[in-house]
């Protein structure tokens, strides 16, 4: 039989929980966390693996034949693949943007091969590409912002489930807009934003995230843009270290005064 979730949702006005287990499926009007566990395990066999398939309507056979899936490039998952419909607007970070992302985190916290322990924010996450490499490369919590549902239910869960990570992971689904306007408490180290190209003005997105608390001095931000597109020198408290063009498609990664000076020398 399919592994049974549970999931606990706590809607942003501290209303009481609703408490649904077992693959049922409950929505509530206001924006809510999400908060995941399976006793899913990496290290299940394959044939439960290929039962986790099934259990999202999937042809093992096909997913796990498909050369070229969106993967995980780095860390304990390395080389496992994601869900990412072809069919939706479900785009994920291109891979050699999402390398040369992750390779500028490392090397600006001292240490190459993985991330410094810490959380991080993944905004717009959509299949969770972006903040499932976090965990594998070593950040302990990942906090997911989709505001679709099906998006959430039907990829991102999957993604999390297949890769072990759900108990490394919160799921906020919320616009972006909201989560940041109503969200408390201490600062992320690593925040992601890969919003949909059209849908979003960069300019009052960045000063957004730049007023809110999901920022502190310490930390690092992560924003994939399209070309044409021009990205400030500063971010709040934080400042540019690296802009980055791929195509049609450009990187900018923001981060305390400590790390370009660590960069520069």
């Amino acid at each position: 039989a399919p592994t049974p979730l549970s999931w606990r949702l706590v809607p942003a006005n501290n209303n009481n929980n609703i408490l649904l287990s077992h693959g049922s499926y409950t929505t509530t009007k206001r924006p809510s966390t999400v908060v995941c566990s399976s006793s899913l395990k990496s290290s299940n066999s394959a044939e439960e693996k290929r039962e986790l398939l099934k259990q999202y309507g999937l042809d093992p056979d096909e997913f796990l034949s498909d050369p070229t899936p969106s993967k995980v490039l780095g860390g304990t998952a390395r080389r496992k693949k994601l869900l990412s419909p072809k069919s939706m607007d479900v785009r994920p970070m291109m891979e050699v943007v999402k390398g040369a992302a992750f390779g500028i985190l490392q090397a600006a916290g001292g240490c190459p091969t993985s991330l410094r322990p810490g959380r991080w924010l993944d905004l717009y996450s959509g299949t969770g590409s972006v903040g499932i490499e976090a965990i594998s490369r070593g950040c302990t919590e990942v906090h997911f912002v989709e505001m679709d549902p099906w998006v959430v239910s039907d990829v991102l869960r999957p993604n999390l489930e297949w890769t072990g990570f759900l108990d490394n992971s919160v799921i906020h689904t919320v616009r972006v807009e909201t989560y940041l306007e109503r969200t408390k408490g201490d600062p992320f180290d690593y925040i992601s934003v890969t919003p949909p190209y059209m849908l979003v003005d960069y300019e009052i997105l960045m000063k957004q995230i730049a007023e809110s608390s999901v920022i502190g001095d310490d930390s690092f931000i992560v924003v994939e843009y399209p070309f044409r597109t021009d990205m400030h020198e500063t971010c709040g408290c934080l400042v540019k270290l690296a802009d980055r063009r791929f195509g049609r498609t450009n990187l900018a990664i923001y981060g305390p005064k400590w790390a370009e000076k660590k960069r520069r020398s």
